[in-house]
């Protein structure tokens, strides 16, 4: 991939399920595992690794190996673990959310500026094989590789030189399709000589720091006067329905992801009070990931984090459609205070509030909840 001029930032490996690999582990086996294993793949050029999710999508899921996450992230600098709590064939696993939101507060709590929930998640009806971290995992014995792309340039590029929405569509598709070209050409090559199985390209629109690859400045060239005004929505579904047409062997999310600080613009426009949590979950109804790098304040309650997964949970069950929910709550800084991050992969903005009430009487009354039967 190099050799054809492309950068190829990490290199990343996704294990099954970890519970399918070491059946119910102890807190002591589990930590071993995941140390060995970041131990072992470093050492291999290997930058990050995801363990795979807590598998809970059926009211009798073991729940219990999700409060020994808390300790794995603090212990661990590379290794990504996430849990799954719903799936439109069975329903949504409330205590799986209740257990997960605990361990986000304690996460929080025990990572330096709560910065360990970068490498932890809440999954959705997120399949197996994609290559986009902390919801990636694997299926099968058999060796699969897959492609995840930076592309929210592409995006930058098609609408800032379009005079009209369909010429934007068009040297968007036509960019997408033209790298995808070029890359397949590389995948053959290492499928034929390393016999190897390949999953897809994850063509998400990812954002890089810089302006011209910030996916809040590619909609703003569409037409919007800030992200996060009316007609953020349009944008958004716009550019995913760009991806959804290029003809491109598809993987994961496939959409455009919105990641608060990983994404100048979006970082800026929080900071201006353009958007809130609740806007980013409407996005997410026409785009990838759900909640994503979200700085929330640090004495957000594990009753508040609990419903609002519920609610990123319940979007992807009635859609039917992988979300994931990253929330970040940051030790000692409240709604409108400004993070303090330093990592090459991020840019600071402003923490976002929640709402104050919880839904904390429904948990109580229901652990496993089906609302959409034979879907």
């Amino acid at each position: 991939i190099e050799a054809i001029g492309y950068e190829v930032q990490t290199l990343r490996l996704a294990t099954p399920p970890f519970m399918d690999l070491l059946g119910d582990p102890d807190p002591k086996s589990l930590l071993d595992f995941a140390t060995t294993l970041e131990t072992y793949t470093l050492r291999h050029g290997i930058g990050y690794t995801s363990i795979g999710p807590v598998m809970a999508t059926t009211p009798r899921s073991l729940l219990s190996p999700i409060y020994a996450l808390p300790d794995l992230i603090a212990a661990t600098e590379t290794v990504f673990t996430s849990v799954l709590v719903a799936s439109t064939e069975t329903g949504i696993n409330l205590a799986a959310i209740e257990a997960t939101a605990q361990t986000i507060h304690k996460i929080g709590q025990m990572t330096p500026n709560g910065f360990g929930n970068l490498r932890f998640a809440m999954l959705a009806n997120v399949l197996p094989r994609g290559p986009f971290f902390p919801g990636a995992y694997h299926d099968s014995s058999s060796p699969t590789f897959g492609i995840a792309t930076e592309a929210a340039d592409l995006a930058v590029s098609a609408l800032q030189n379009a005079r009209s929405l369909d010429q934007a569509q068009e040297n968007l598709i036509n960019a997408l399709n033209h790298h995808a070209a070029k890359l397949l050409e590389a995948v053959e090559f290492l499928v034929d000589e390393h016999n190897l199985q390949f999953s897809g390209i994850d063509f998400s629109l990812s954002p890089a720091l810089e302006n011209q690859g910030s996916i809040g400045a590619a909609m703003e060239h569409l037409g919007l006067d800030a992200f996060g005004g009316h007609g953020t929505l349009f944008a958004t579904a716009f550019l995913t329905t760009c991806i959804q047409q290029a003809n491109i062997p598809r993987t994961g999310y496939s959409s455009v992801l919105l990641p608060v600080l990983e994404d100048n613009t979006l970082a800026q426009r929080a900071t201006e009070d353009c958007y809130t949590v609740n806007d980013l979950l409407l996005y997410s109804a026409v785009c990838g990931t759900g909640l994503d790098t979200v700085p929330i304040p640090g004495d957000t309650t594990p009753e508040q984090i609990a419903a609002l997964l519920l609610d990123v949970a319940t979007l992807s069950s009635s859609l039917n459609k992988p979300l994931t929910a990253r929330l970040l709550p940051v030790p000692g800084l409240e709604a409108g205070d400004m993070t303090q991050f330093d990592f090459e992969f991020f840019t600071n903005s402003k923490v976002l509030p929640l709402k104050m009430q919880s839904a904390s009487k429904i948990f109580k009354q229901v652990y496993f909840s089906n609302l959409y039967p034979g879907k």
